[in-house]
């Protein structure tokens, strides 16, 4: 079926509205947002002498909720620049508009019968075959899709996205037995490949999957604080990422989101699953209904599970609540020889092992969570999905956990965890003992580098859907490692592309990765055609490793500190000037140098979520892999003679100088990290590594030649370092920056000025390179340096004498 999104139409611009409204402007696509007129005017609209019928007023609803979403941190666009894809109005004067548009989104309020009447006026306006869709969280769709005509409900779904929209991948399809097959592929490919989203199908059924689950789970810990007598902070030290979930874990997520909101997933739960075996979990525990009570609903209330105070002192104090006397306490330290041995364990699930052998509270915790989340979602198969991996998928993506239920299963082994859930009176469905008794043990494997799963109704194992589509190297790692250091794979991803995988700590480039991206260009020049530099990693990489230049500088071996950071110049050099093409695939935080790595490269395919950045200068030092000489690069390239040149060079040269990170992907090219027609974009994370491959292939087959190394950079001398020292006293007399931090700044403008020349001159790259190094290493010596690399690592502690 060909189907094109160009414009969107948004109806109902609360907080989940006004923010699905800009995430597609992220994407591109023009967004109309509706929402309903007021029906009363302001003190302020009354004393400018307005009505009701002025579009300021009837356009005040969505205008301010719009307003509202733009202020929000974190934001919810890539950029400012995408907002002039979105156009507000209301339902009486703009309804008719959606003729015009490609899909139509309902985001009102939850409730059947206001819905109902919006569809109604909707289905007065809309064009045949033109999709229309609801945001409900728990409202059965086939419901309202009622009275409207065999049009409207052949394409119409439920889209249950997640908020904040942004950030949460999942995105739940929920069809009606009138919705046409081709209309739910069409969502869920579109949800994947252009909104980023793991698209999960669910069935009509109550919260859906990721709801309907995690709701589950935090209700049946809220009932175990009592039966194992837990603190709040025990409950959030136990739940939190040393088991893969969020920061947030499980009573501070309850804050964020709003303990309302739970609330009103769970009794809607408990009133629409009466035949559910875990029915009275759903039940409110009494501190909740006395919370719930008191307003006590979190972050909107001030005051929930935490609560944000002022010492006699004006400092900031977060007290816990105690679910006993209901009275907040400051927090108490959580102590757990269980977590305290899962700490040196990096694989995710062989730390699951070390929790569910636990002797302590952080065990019991374990055990009774899971062995009930194993038996519950057991039991939820075909009720809520027919595959498994839908119920992993939400989970993931919706609720951030790191294992998905079946997965945290495998983890822990399945047979083993039968074993202890009849110990802690938990039944697994029958269908689990099937498995196992036909010899299967697990409900994922990995066959031939591909991921499968157990399929209940062949009792076979199928590859999961679109897997063909993904490069996941945990799945081809083993069997596809052509060599490895303790800080670099380099794997074969067919087709002639390599691979090169960080893996030491938050991705930081030492010497060990420096080796290992030479040695992966080595090999793709004598016998592949291209290169990747990616990873999995929950980041790209932190930049380089601070501790090594410390240790360094310290003991002041100046001439090895010098071949470092020669090696890593070098380095970066040969990413852009080897003879086959270099992509670099940089996600989350690419920073310092890796940042340097991906200016380099001959194309960066990044994740829509990619926060970039030079930030040496927080360090005490400027960039020294060949960022600064980049960046003076660039500015030459946009030298113009009917062009102020040295706007040109402030630009770049604050860029550095307030160390200046992207919030996305395409804040990045507005900051000059990224260049014209060197970039893509990849707005599904899963897809980066093929994506990233492909652009390879792509360079290689368009007949890819070694680039020349620049000698025409124009660079200012004396002329540019005039502006730079004299901004720099400017900042510093005026108590804007430090001393040393007006050291840092004329010496960042030294080197993209070229040093002192009495002229602007061409020079060559190489010549910006010593420089830069020379630089560096004068920096790294400074004992203001020492003491801010010194702080990052110990964590705020002094240098000592």
């Amino acid at each position: 079926m060909k189907r094109s999104i160009n414009k969107v139409a948004v109806l109902g611009s609360g907080i989940m509205g006004s923010r699905i409204a800009c995430h597609f402007a992220n994407i591109g696509v023009a967004v109309l947002l509706l929402d309903i007129a007021p029906k009363e005017l302001t003190s302020e609209e009354q004393a400018k002498g307005l009505t009701l019928d002025k579009p300021d007023v009837k356009n005040r609803i969505v205008n301010a909720a719009l307003q509202t979403a733009i202020k929000s941190n974190p934001s919810p666009v890539y950029s400012k620049k995408v907002l002039n894809k979105i156009k507000t109005g209301n339902f009486d004067d703009d309804m008719s508009k959606i003729a015009d548009y490609d899909w139509v989104i309902e985001v009102v309020v939850e409730n059947l019968d206001i819905k109902k009447k919006v569809f109604e006026q909707v289905e007065q306006f809309r064009k045949p075959g033109t999709l229309i869709t609801s945001n409900t969280s728990g409202i059965p769709i086939h419901l309202m899709a009622e009275g409207r005509s065999d049009d409207f409900k052949a394409h119409f779904c439920g889209t249950h996205f997640f908020n904040p929209p942004r950030y949460l991948k999942l995105l739940e399809i929920i069809p009606t037995p009138h919705t046409k097959p081709e209309i739910v592929d069409f969502l869920m490919h579109y949800g994947d490949k252009f909104l980023g989203k793991t698209t999960v199908l669910c069935k009509d059924t109550p919260a859906f999957i990721a709801n309907r689950v995690g709701v589950y789970s935090i209700m049946a810990l809220l009932h175990l604080v009592e039966k194992l007598d837990l603190t709040v902070e025990e409950v959030d030290k136990f739940t939190g990422p040393a088991l893969g979930r969020p920061k947030s874990a499980t009573f501070r997520t309850s804050d964020v989101v709003g303990l309302d909101t739970m609330i009103k997933v769970a009794k809607g739960l408990y009133d629409n699953c009466p035949d559910d075996k875990a029915h009275d979990l759903f039940k409110l525990p009494a501190y909740v209904q006395k919370m719930e009570e008191n307003k006590w609903l979190g972050d909107k209330t001030k005051q929930g599970f935490y609560k944000k105070t002022k010492t006699p002192e004006g400092k900031t104090e977060i007290l816990a609540l105690d679910l006993k006397t209901l009275e907040y306490k400051p927090q108490q330290k959580v102590k757990s020889a269980t977590l305290e041995m899962t700490k040196p364990v990096e694989n995710l699930r062989e730390r699951m092992k070390i929790f569910a052998a636990g002797k302590d509270k952080a065990g019991e915790i374990f055990r009774y969570s899971s062995f009930g989340l194993f038996e519950y979602v057991s039991d939820r198969i075909p009720e809520i999905s027919d595959e498994l991996y839908r119920i992993d998928d939400a989970m993931r993506a919706g609720f951030g956990w790191e294992l998905g239920p079946f997965e945290l299963w495998d983890a822990v082994g399945v047979k083993e965890a039968l074993a202890g859930m009849e110990q802690y009176g938990n039944k697994a469905a029958a269908w689990v003992h099937e498995m196992l008794d036909a010899g299967n043990t697990s409900f994922y494997k990995v066959e031939g580098g591909v991921k499968k799963y157990y399929d209940i109704p062949t009792k076979s194992y199928k590859i999961l859907p679109g897997a063909e589509e993904f490069i996941i190297l945990d799945n081809i790692r083993e069997n596809k490692t052509l060599w490895k250091n303790s800080g670099v794979s380099i794997i074969d991803l067919g087709d002639g592309i390599l691979n090169v995988e960080f893996h030491t700590k938050m991705n930081t480039i030492g010497g060990d990765v420096i080796s290992g991206i030479n040695k992966a260009i080595d090999m793709a020049e004598k016998d592949y055609r291209g290169l990747v530099i990616g990873n999995d990693g929950a980041n790209f990489s932190a930049g380089a490793n601070v501790g090594m230049i410390f240790m360094m500088a310290v003991e002041q071996e100046w001439d090895e500190l010098n071949m470092a950071i020669r090696m890593f110049q070098n380095t970066s050099m040969r990413i852009r000037y080897s003879s086959i093409p270099v992509v670099v695939a940089p996600h989350n935080l690419t920073l310092g140098g890796g940042c340097e790595f991906s200016l380099h490269a001959d194309h960066v395919q990044l994740s829509a979520e990619t926060y970039m950045g030079l930030v040496e200068f927080g360090v005490g030092v400027i960039p020294g892999g060949g960022g600064t000489k980049e960046f003076a690069l660039r500015a030459s390239d946009e030298f113009k003679d009917d062009q102020i040149v040295q706007n040109v060079l402030k630009e770049r040269f604050l860029t550095i100088g307030m160390a200046k990170v992207s919030t996305s992907g395409y804040e990045a090219y507005e900051l000059g990290y990224l260049q014209k027609d060197k970039f893509s974009i990849s707005m599904n994370r899963n897809r980066l590594l093929a994506d990233a491959k492909a652009k390879a292939i792509e360079l290689a087959e368009a007949g890819y030649t070694k680039p020349v190394q620049r000698t025409d950079i124009k660079v200012l001398g004396k002329q540019g370092l005039g502006i730079v020292y004299a901004g720099a006293n400017s900042m510093y007399a005026g108590n804007y920056i430090s001393e040393h931090d007006k050291k840092i700044s004329e010496k960042l403008g030294y080197v993209m000025c070229g040093g002192d020349l009495s002229a602007p001159t061409e020079v060559s790259e190489q010549y910006l390179l010593d420089l830069e190094r020379e630089a560096f290493l004068s920096l790294a010596g400074e004992r203001k340096s020492l003491e801010r690399i010194q702080s990052i690592i110990t964590k705020g502690k002094p240098l000592r004498n």
